[in-house]
C-alpha cells in the first residue's frame, strides 16, 4: 500500500499530510458547459427567467461551491481561497446555445486549487439547471475539466500532459 498517498499502513483511507510541502501561489482553470434551447437562452440573456438573474445566481452558488469543497469531497483539504473568478461565453450550436462556464481559482498553500475549481464549475452548471428546468429538463450539462493549474511541484509536468491530451 505504500504507493497509494491516501491509504496508511493498515490499507484505510487517510488525509495526505501536507505539513513540509512549501507554501506557493497556485491557481486552476476549469470548465463546463451547459446547452439550452433557444427560449433558455433569450429569456437569461434578457432578464426574463421567472426565477431571477440565472447568471447571477449561478456565479454565486459556483463561489460558494468552491470555499466549501473540502465539506463535499472526503480527502480534499479545507484550503483559505485567495480568489475565484467565474465568467460565462456564450456558443451558437445548431438550434440550440452553449453556455461554457470558466472558473480561476487562487490560493497561496501547500496544495492544489483544482478540486475547488471544478467543483465550482460543476455547481454553477447544475445551478443553471435547476433555474431553467421548468422551461425544459432536457438541458444536457457537458464535460467539466481541468484546463490549466500552475503551482506547486507538479505543475510542469501536469500542464505538459494537459497541453499533449487537448
Amino acid at each position: 500500500m505504500s504507493d497509494f498517498t491516501h491509504f496508511n499502513e493498515q490499507g484505510r483511507a487517510k488525509m495526505v499530510d501536507i505539513v513540509h510541502k512549501p507554501e506557493t501561489a497556485r491557481t486552476a482553470v476549469a470548465e463546463s458547459s451547459i446547452l439550452v434551447k433557444e427560449e433558455i437562452y433569450k429569456k437569461i440573456t434578457s432578464g426574463e427567467m421567472e426565477k431571477g438573474d440565472v447568471l447571477a445566481v449561478a456565479q454565486v452558488a459556483g463561489i460558494m461551491a468552491a470555499k466549501k469543497t473540502s465539506d463535499i469531497i472526503p480527502m480534499c483539504h479545507p484550503i483559505s481561497l485567495k480568489g475565484i473568478d467565474i465568467r460565462f461565453f456564450w456558443e451558437a450550436e445548431k438550434e440550440q446555445k452553449r453556455l461554457r462556464i470558466q472558473v480561476s481559482v487562487k490560493t497561496k498553500g501547500s496544495t492544489g486549487v483544482e478540486m475547488e475549481a471544478l467543483t465550482a464549475a460543476s455547481v454553477t452548471a447544475l445551478t443553471i439547471y435547476d433555474m431553467c428546468k421548468a422551461i425544459d429538463k432536457g438541458m444536457v450539462i457537458g464535460e467539466t475539466y481541468l484546463v490549466k493549474k500552475t503551482g506547486g511541484v507538479s505543475s510542469p509536468d501536469f500542464q505538459k500532459q494537459l497541453d499533449d491530451s487537448l
